[in-house]
């Protein structure tokens, strides 16, 4: 479960903003989480869940992930379509199968309130 890494390395990005702001706690993090990040919402959750509590920084932090979206564009006719977590089969136009993903691989902090 590499979420856990990934929850450590924010947990460290939010301590540098917490010593340059000289804050003391962080109240929320938000977050924004493609489908095609690799990265598993809920491992997400669960690591930040149980490394905050071990934490002063962000004990008691609360984690909002803005799940984002994928768009598929055809090669031929360029038509984009927008999806979740499921890959169109074909254009919904033109019928070819040759799509292209743009997008979904985010994995950013958004924003984050501290005290």
């Amino acid at each position: 479960m590499h979420e856990i890494s990934l929850v450590q390395g924010l947990f460290q990005q939010l301590a540098e903003l917490a010593r340059q702001n000289n804050m003391t706690k962080v109240v929320t993090v938000t977050m924004e989480i493609g489908p095609l990040s690799g990265v598993v919402e809920d491992s997400f959750r669960f690591g930040f869940d149980i490394l905050s509590k071990e934490d002063e920084l962000l004990r008691d932090a609360e984690l909002i992930i803005n799940s984002t979206s994928v768009i598929y564009r055809c090669t031929s006719c360029n038509t984009a379509h927008e999806s979740g977590n499921q890959r169109p089969d074909c254009c919904t136009q033109c019928g070819d199968s040759f799509l292209i993903a743009e997008g979904g691989d985010e994995l950013i902090l958004q924003k984050v309130e501290m005290e």
